[in-house]
């Protein structure tokens, strides 16, 4: 490390420019190539897929995407008939639609759309299918419809559109909140710092590695499977570890400036110490992030790769572009008082005094007391976990007023709640007596309490597959539709096939998303295990010791329990929801997976900081009380600015209109808080005060056989 940060100072022109090509170069290309994202997912093996290539193979015709479009007036609909089915009739024309089935017929003989007017006729929506996918359907394709139909809309008649080609039309691009975020991280570095080039620095590096990592994403969509989101997620990952990473090594160049040594020692020494510290800490997180490519799940794969790639090229950014920046800078990043003081004064060195040594003695004093308080905060707002209901959320949880939720809405109010989440039974036909069978289903669903409508059995041309259309009499998002879709499988279906042994399977969007939980929720206990013991052989291996991993496990645990736990509160019970423009509803079935993974790193951070100056302490002196305290003295205001800093720029992507991001925000931001002010400031150096000298303790055995790594080294 010494080496590298050496390299920097001295080449810092050739590593600037070096850096500036690398941008440059990979954002002209990922502007030449485009993107590729992508939302799609495979479950192989499941029911839910069963009865997709069933469909698709039996009606290939509505293969593709089917959404609505949503009418609704105060009077009649039918004195409008002829006007919409015009502009319907425009829309057939279109090339990217397949077909669309207008809710008024042409005579008076029932057509296939009669039932897609309300009983009040005051309600009615015509079915759009496209001709692929919504992930698969370009951006002009969706507003081309959108434009035709959007033409009906008056005082009288209200036009929506629901589904998920016009979602992903809707879903913002960005993050509105991150201007403030990106304000409030340089308020808390200058008053952190009181030096404009202090504050420039750390947050400056940290977006341009973002623009990088955000084109190299960008890049990667067309190798693997990446969600839409993933650059906004990769930017909030980014931003937050980013700034943190080059905090820790600015505040351990000024410490160095202060006490009084030239400014090419000062930071080759950060690097040398901090950023070994980072070096550990980021890898940790990359570790964590490719973590979830033991789960085998394709769209987590392309998740974890683009957000470690983004946190391996900002911990980059600052092992060297941070550093030959800091030299060009100079004495600049010291504030002028400081420059001042260290001209009149002399040098000084970094000593225990203040508000944080004096609260790291308070710790020491009441190291019982405080870990009992501790405990009992972070296991209190853990509480929700316990409810949590994970699944895929659909437009009702869409803000209020979108137009994907004003549909949603009110298809509800015109056809029931269960509505918006139908279920399709398919079948396969290879005799008379599976379509029979078929018919006696019909029968039988029809009888369950919790079914407001079963259709007849549907075959296709050739006769081979047969659907039902069940629509639930509960929401989609409730845990009545996930018992009603259970209940098909393991009872209804298998008492109708008992003697023709038909191939039956449920399909639909929410029978998707149960099965995606079920497969992601059983991943999840291997994921903890894989996360945890690679953490613990990380912090083992550094600071030589069997306990201090233990109780970053602990932590890590109880941190992400807690933001679970926030999360839930705020996106599943509504508690505060409306004030980020979001509805309630169930928590994103892959939230936990990916939060697991981030969290993981985020608390191992902290862990890596804190501890590492406490090492520092503890090989020095070999004091165990004294390691703690100096230790958290030294780290405290950098710990809790770094801190926040993350709060800041998490909290406010949960602004942004888009829900999963908010998710994301609100859990990373909550998770945060908690570690920093509560774990790592009272609970960890607490434990470790009152579990004393064997803090450090491993067995001479396994002591010669693990490798050396030094995090913090004397060298300058």
């Amino acid at each position: 490390m010494k080496s590298l940060a050496r390299f920097a100072v001295r080449r810092r022109w050739f590593v600037l420019i070096l850096w500036i090509i690398l941008a440059v170069g990979i954002n002209a290309l990922s502007v030449a190539v485009g993107t590729s994202y992508s939302n799609s997912f495979n479950l192989p093996g499941t029911n839910s897929v069963h009865a997709l290539q069933l469909l698709q193979k039996g009606f290939p015709a509505q293969a593709g995407d089917s959404d609505q479009i949503v009418f609704s007036s105060s009077t009649p609909l039918s004195t409008q008939a002829s006007t919409i089915n015009a502009t319907l009739d425009t829309l057939r024309s279109l090339p990217e639609v397949a077909s669309v089935v207008s809710p008024f017929c042409a005579s008076s003989t029932p057509c296939a759309g009669s039932h897609q007017i309300s009983r009040s006729g005051l309600i009615a929506y015509a079915t759009v299918t496209f001709t692929g996918q919504a992930n698969q359907l370009s951006s002009a394709d969706v507003t081309r419809v959108e434009t035709t139909a959007e033409h009906l809309r008056s005082p009288q008649l209200a036009v929506n559109f629901g589904g998920n080609a016009f979602a992903n039309q809707s879903a913002p691009k960005g993050s509105p909140g991150e201007g403030v975020g990106l304000l409030l991280t340089a308020v808390v570095l200058f008053l952190a710092f009181g030096s404009l080039a202090a504050m420039v620095l750390p947050l400056g590096v940290a977006l341009f590695a973002i623009a990088i990592a955000s084109a190299s994403t960008s890049l990667l969509s067309h190798a693997l499977s990446i969600a839409q989101f993933a650059p906004i997620l990769g930017s909030l990952i980014g931003l937050g570890v980013g700034v943190d990473y080059a905090l820790f090594i600015v505040t351990r160049t000024r410490q160095n400036l202060r006490a009084g040594m030239s400014v090419e020692d000062a930071i080759v020494n950060a690097g040398n110490t901090s950023g070994r510290a980072v070096l550990f800490a980021g890898a940790t997180v990359v570790v964590a992030l490719l973590g979830m490519l033991t789960l085998g799940f394709g769209f987590l794969n392309g998740l974890g790769v683009a957000a470690a790639l983004t946190v391996f090229i900002t911990m980059a950014a600052s092992l060297t572009l941070l550093p030959s920046l800091l030299a060009m800078f100079k004495l600049r990043v010291l504030s002028k008082k400081e420059r001042r003081q260290l001209a009149d004064e002399g040098p000084h060195e970094a000593e225990m005094s203040g508000r944080w040594n004096q609260w790291a003695r308070f710790v020491s004093r009441h190291p019982r007391r405080l870990s009992v308080l501790a405990l009992l905060v972070g296991l209190l707002v853990a509480i929700p976990t316990l409810s949590i209901n994970l699944g895929i959320s659909d437009a009702g949880s869409d803000p209020a007023g979108s137009t994907t939720r004003v549909a949603y809405d009110t298809l509800a109010k015109g056809f029931g709640p269960g509505f918006n989440g139908p279920l399709v039974v398919v079948g396969q036909i290879t005799s008379p007596r599976d379509l029979a069978t078929m018919n006696s289903l019909d029968l039988s669903i029809k009888s369950l309490s919790d079914v407001a409508f079963v259709g007849p059995v549907v075959t296709n041309q050739s006769k081979t597959v047969a659907l039902i259309n069940v629509v639930p009499s509960s929401k989609p998002q409730s845990t009545q539709t996930s018992a009603l879709i259970d209940h098909l499988r393991q009872t209804t279906i298998p008492a109708a096939t008992t003697s023709s042994h038909t191939a039956i399977y449920v399909g639909g969007a929410r029978a998707i998303s149960d099965d995606f939980s079920h497969v992601l929720n059983s991943k999840i206990p291997l994921f903890l295990a894989v996360i945890i013991i690679l953490g613990g052989l990380l912090l083992m291996i550094a600071f030589r010791s069997l306990l201090i991993p233990l109780v970053a496990a602990l932590m890590n645990l109880l941190a992400v329990a807690s933001s679970f736990g926030l999360v839930t509160a705020v996106f599943q019970w509504g508690w505060g929801a409306s004030l980020i423009g979001s509805g309630s509803g169930p928590i994103e079935s892959y939230l936990p997976i990916i939060m697991i993974a981030i969290l993981f790193g985020l608390s191992m951070d902290y862990q890596v900081f804190l501890v590492s100056r406490m090492h520092e302490d503890w090989v020095h002196h070999g004091d165990n009380e004294r390691a703690i305290v100096a230790g958290q003295s030294t780290t405290g205001r950098v710990i809790t600015a770094a801190a926040l800093i993350m709060i800041s720029v998490f909290f406010s992507f949960a602004f942004g209109g888009q829900r999963i991001i908010a998710e994301f925000g609100i859990g990373l931001g909550g998770a945060v808080l908690l570690d920093a002010f509560v774990i790592r400031t009272v609970l960890v150096p607490a434990l470790m005060h009152f579990i004393g000298r064997a803090n450090w303790w491993i067995p001479k055995s396994l002591d010669r056989v693990i490798p050396r790594v030094a995090l913090e080294s004397d060298e300058g």
